[in-house]
């Protein structure tokens, strides 16, 4: 397993991170968020009857959480214990500290605009663009951007249909598709672009998201035609999707002379904007 590791200023503390590239996920030493949300001169202490309470109370979160070796204040490798993002959170909502309450009011309040947005899905669009805008993205890429979620669920709709599970399924047809029109995997192309959790699609150039959107797009429409049945068949229907953007690229690429996927990520773009800008 790959693994980076990265040390992260939170409220000016340190809490040691590492991240893991095959699963794609932060994971965080829950000791060191205690100490840092609680003050408490022995964390570890905290930690083990904060865990035995949360067991008690049925938290599965406790159950799977894991150890991973990171170094220590005296410089050594050492086994802690870790969560996720997601188990950091439910972690936060358990600890009676001021200093989490913070983190509280907004995980309130992220729950209730879920809420929102489940009974009035343009809600979840307005604070899309809203969140891209703060970002300093051009309106026109939002449009374009905006454009591809929707052609995206087009896709996961008729999935869903023809059985596609939620989770891996839909990340290895993603897959076939990605490879089938970049010529590499999600993966590879996110490393290309110096990535990790970022979502690939908000650091895609305007012709990126529309190959993208003409993949995905294909996918569908073949996918009504073909109606597969089994997963194998799903994945070759991918393919075919993403082979109508491959000839769309490789079309492109010869008559302009240049490649069309990018290394830049969203804050390269951003900055080669603001140069122009300033000429």
């Amino acid at each position: 397993m790959t693994k980076e590791n990265a040390i992260k200023l939170f409220q000016d503390q340190r809490v040691r991170v590492e991240w893991d590239n095959d699963q794609e996920k932060w994971y965080f030493s829950i000791v060191d968020v205690i100490s840092v949300l609680t003050k408490s001169v022995n964390p570890q202490a905290y930690w083990r009857k904060l865990k035995e309470r949360l067991k008690k109370e049925g938290n599965e979160t406790v159950t799977n959480c894991h150890g991973l070796k990171m170094k220590a204040i005296d410089g050594k490798m050492r086994m802690t214990d870790v969560v996720d993002t997601e188990q950091l959170l439910r972690f936060i909502q358990s600890i009676p500290s001021p200093n989490a309450e913070h983190f509280k009011v907004w995980l309130a309040k992220v729950g209730y605009e879920r809420i929102e947005e489940t009974e009035d899905p343009e809600k979840a669009f307005d604070r899309a663009m809203e969140t891209y805008l703060k970002k300093g993205y051009s309106k026109n890429w939002i449009n374009q951007r905006l454009k591809s979620i929707e052609v995206r669920k087009e896709l996961t709709d008729e999935w869903n249909i023809k059985g596609v599970k939620k989770g891996l399924e839909y990340a290895i047809l993603t897959d076939e598709i990605t490879k089938a029109w970049t010529d590499m995997t999600t993966r590879d192309y996110k490393d290309l672009k110096n990535l990790k959790k970022e979502n690939l699609r908000d650091n895609m150039t305007n012709l990126e998201l529309v190959l993208s959107m003409l993949a995905e797009a294909s996918t569908t429409e073949i996918s009504k035609e073909k109606n597969p049945e089994t997963f194998e068949e799903n994945k070759q229907v991918a393919r075919k999707g993403g082979s109508v953007a491959n000839a769309a690229r490789k079309q492109l690429e010869k008559n302009t002379g240049k490649k069309v996927i990018s290394p830049l990520n969203a804050k390269e773009l951003g900055k080669r904007l603001d140069n122009n800008n300033e000429k």
